[in-house]
């Protein structure tokens, strides 16, 4: 009898530690688990600071090394599991794009967005500063995947502008200064599409009827407040000169507007206008040929355009640059008075030596 009362017992305890081992096991195993999911689903990366960040994946970037820039950004809790979830999920080569990834996130979220190539998107922008192709292919191709060069070929194939009822000439029409989102990975093609889709979305039926109220096309309105916003900085202006350029192209008069005269020389950075600038023989001379030039000289605000369908009734046909070198301008509604204001502010140009 006390042999079997010490077997059984002997049996309980490799029975009870059997269970416990097995509690044990499924404890850890629970454990090792839920850790599995919770760095797989919910977080394994943490941003540091608290914030978003956001990469550049350029092509040919490695998964590897994008691991090692956003370690300067998130903390990671297990290097180990990201290593096991990577090689689960196949993952090594991230989709070219831009991604913004946000405070928290999980292994399995990351790396289907960067597999897939779930791109954030990103603002682009530019500003009335951009006066010609190559400066705007320039600025976008610096914004963008793509290559400056695929912008500026289209700007300058009318074949391909067609599309868009353009011309090379007009092209920048498309692009009105603002902010747009886009994706960082969108073709040359696309960008074109999107801004067709903004031009026309700005040119609603309100604006096409006041542009055929004041008897021009859309691209000429653009055109004309091209010229407008490079005669000034002064925006309060704008209506006036606006008003003083339509009195003139209505009664048939040369615009002479000195800035398309800088634009046909070629160095936009000219500051005084002489007569022998006058007599360069190009159609955006607004002093030798009648009317508005092929295109715009510059990229154009909206607000600009605005002002040019809203210009006031006025009998403006003359103005000059205030002498006080206010960046102000006289106007006038006869040439006697522009005159003599011309001949005061060239008197003040000799004084201060500007060429």
């Amino acid at each position: 009898m006390a042999d079997k009362h010490a077997f059984m017992t002997k049996k309980k305890k490799i029975i009870l530690i059997s269970v416990l081992t097995a509690c044990i096991v499924l404890v850890l195993s629970g454990c090792w688990a839920f850790e599995q999911y919770y760095r797989l689903e919910v977080c394994n990366y943490e941003s540091i600071d608290g914030e978003s960040h956001g990469y550049y994946v350029y092509p040919g970037m490695t998964a590897d090394s994008l691991y090692a820039l956003m370690q300067q950004d998130y903390h990671i809790a297990s290097h180990t599991d990201w290593r096991l979830h990577k090689r689960y999920m196949l993952y090594n080569t991230p989709q070219p794009g831009y991604y913004r990834f946000p405070a928290r996130i999980g292994d399995k979220h990351l790396i289907r967005r960067l597999q897939a190539g779930v791109e954030s998107p990103v603002r682009i922008t530019w500003t009335h500063a951009i006066r010609t192709r190559d400066q705007l292919a320039g600025h976008l191709g610096r914004q963008l995947l793509l290559d400056s060069l695929d912008i500026k070929q289209r700007l300058d194939s009318a074949d391909y502008l067609s599309r868009f009822s353009l011309t090379p000439e007009t092209a920048v029409c498309l692009f009105i200064p603002n902010t747009y989102e886009v994706y960082w990975t969108w073709s040359a093609d696309k960008i074109f599409e999107r801004m067709k889709t903004e031009y026309d979305r700005f040119w609603n039926e309100e604006r096409l009827g006041k542009a055929q109220n004041i008897g021009l096309t859309p691209v000429e309105v653009m055109t004309l407040a091209s010229i407008v916003e490079s005669e000034t900085n002064k925006q309060q202006e704008y209506p006036l000169i606006a008003s003083l350029y339509l009195n003139r192209i209505h009664k048939g008069m040369h615009l002479q507007a000195c800035p398309t005269v800088i634009f046909a020389s070629g160095n936009l950075r000219l500051r005084r206008v002489l007569k022998r600038h006058l007599a360069i023989d190009s159609p955006y001379n607004t002093y030798k040929y009648l009317g508005l030039p092929p295109g715009p000289i510059r990229c154009t605000r909206g607000t600009t355009i605005d002002a040019v369908l809203d210009a006031p009734k006025t009998n403006y046909l003359y103005m000059c640059a205030n002498p006080d070198f206010s960046g102000t301008h006289v106007f006038s509604s006869n040439y006697a008075q522009h005159a003599a204001t011309a001949r005061l502010y060239r008197q003040e140009l000799d004084a201060r030596k500007i060429m």
